[in-house]
């Protein structure tokens, strides 16, 4: 199980790398597969996020892409939002949680797919609304609580539709954003006794290296076509664990 849980560090680190999200989303149904408990399965991923995310994030700001003024609102309402939906948990049924990860992760997918981004491909920052940014960051937070992710998957697609920034300074925040947002659901999670520390560990272990490469990746190459075919599969992923 533990060669699995690894190959599934990297997996999830490296696409969190290529498309500004921190992976729990996708970790949490793929470690129920291998054979880790549901609450272990939502809750161990999310502090092996903080350093993929950060280590995604530096990337992105050695090239001067991360737009502070993004990343300073969506924290204003995103930290209390991510405690009170891990809070929450204590009445939620473990198994739920997967479920409802793996339908976000079909809803994501086809948003991506079947919505073309506006914003243009460039590396500066356009103004936006401020209540735009506090409303993603306390969506997110809520989301990222309740399923004890740091709302990566939410984050860029987001910033994309409804603060309207260009696709590379979206991946850019989103990383800033989910490593701060990963700090207290996983505090929470820790506290409620729902973290397996071995199984945080281990994907950490293969999760960092392959975070950096892959935004590594995305700084090089066309991010729009990256993150359609990132969406497809996440439809596909979705789709598959719903069925099994």
């Amino acid at each position: 199980m533990w060669f699995e849980i690894a190959l599934i560090g990297a997996g999830v680190g490296f696409l969190g790398g290529l498309f500004g999200k921190g992976g729990s989303a996708v970790a949490t149904p793929l470690l129920v597969l291998v054979g880790v408990p549901p609450f272990a399965a939502v809750a161990s991923p999310l502090p092996a996020t903080v350093p993929g995310t950060l280590v995604a994030a530096d990337a992105y700001r050695r090239r001067g892409m991360i737009p502070m003024r993004t990343v300073g609102w969506s924290l204003a309402t995103g930290l209390p939002a991510t405690l009170a939906g891990a809070l929450a948990t204590r009445w939620i049924d473990g198994s739920a949680l997967v479920t409802a990860t793996e339908v976000i992760l079909v809803g994501i997918g086809i948003r991506i797919v079947a919505v073309p981004s506006t914003a243009a491909e460039e590396d500066g920052t356009t103004e936006v609304a401020t209540w735009r940014l506090l409303l993603v960051g306390g969506l997110v937070g809520i989301a990222g609580g309740l399923l004890a992710n740091s709302g990566g998957f939410l984050l860029a697609p987001l910033y994309l539709a409804v603060a309207r920034l260009p696709i590379k300074p979206a991946l850019a925040a989103s990383l800033a954003v989910s490593a701060v947002l990963a700090i207290p659901g996983t505090i929470v999670h820790a506290a409620l006794g729902h973290v397996d520390w071995a199984v945080t560990f281990v994907i950490a272990l293969t999760a960092v290296p392959a975070s950096r490469m892959g935004a590594l990746v995305a700084l090089r190459t066309e991010s729009q076509r990256l993150e359609r075919i990132y969406g497809a599969a996440l439809v596909i992923l979705g789709v598959t664990l719903l069925i099994v």
